[in-house]
């Protein structure tokens, strides 16, 4: 995890990388190299920090409480995200915090989802190999924001990961810098 700030940036972001092998991810490994190159946002490696998967409930709420804007970063794994995550969200959004009396922590904070897939946008379509857009499979999320009062922005996709380019990684990564950084021009789904 690498903790970086800029003074000028108002908006605090956390960037929870879920990644069961970063290290191995061509597209996953650039975007989040990107945001590091960038130093004004918290990039939160989860395999890194948890490889045993015993989540430090207390810390990565202290990490929420200290953010304005949540990012959650993966690649779609049989149409949801690693089971990492899951988990963590399961642990991490607790009652009497994320939701229910008293919890009320993440109000207001806004939630991003950032993903990749092998699938092309065609294929995530009515009709298509998978049937369902990206933004129907992404709505737990959504509704994962709805329900703890966060405000839920559109997804940033990146399809076709098979085929996607240096030159265009490139572009994308800047791209993502950009809607990480709240540059709503930039936001869409790519492939």
């Amino acid at each position: 995890m690498s903790n970086h700030s800029n003074a000028s940036d108002s908006v605090k972001t956390l960037v929870i990388v879920a990644h069961p092998d970063l290290e191995a991810s061509r597209i996953n490994q650039r975007l989040a190299v990107e945001l590091e190159r960038r130093g004004n946002v918290t990039v939160h490696r989860l395999y890194e920090t948890y490889p045993d998967e015993k989540i430090d409930v207390a810390h990565e709420q202290a990490l929420l409480l200290a953010h304005d804007r949540i990012v959650f970063q993966f690649p779609l794994h049989w149409y949801s995200s690693p089971s990492l995550l899951k988990k963590w969200l399961d642990e991490v959004f607790e009652l009497g915090f994320a939701h229910g009396r008293g919890g009320d922590k993440l109000k207001g904070k806004e939630l991003l989802v950032a993903i990749s897939s092998g699938g092309t946008a065609s294929m995530f379509q009515a009709g298509g190999l998978h049937n369902y857009s990206y933004g129907e499979l992404l709505r737990p999320f959504q509704q994962t924001a709805n329900y703890t009062g966060m405000i839920y922005h559109s997804p940033f996709i990146v399809g076709g990961i098979r085929e996607v380019t240096d030159e265009q990684l490139e572009k994308y990564a800047v791209e993502y810098a950009g809607y990480v950084e709240g540059q709503p021009a930039v936001i869409g789904t790519k492939g």
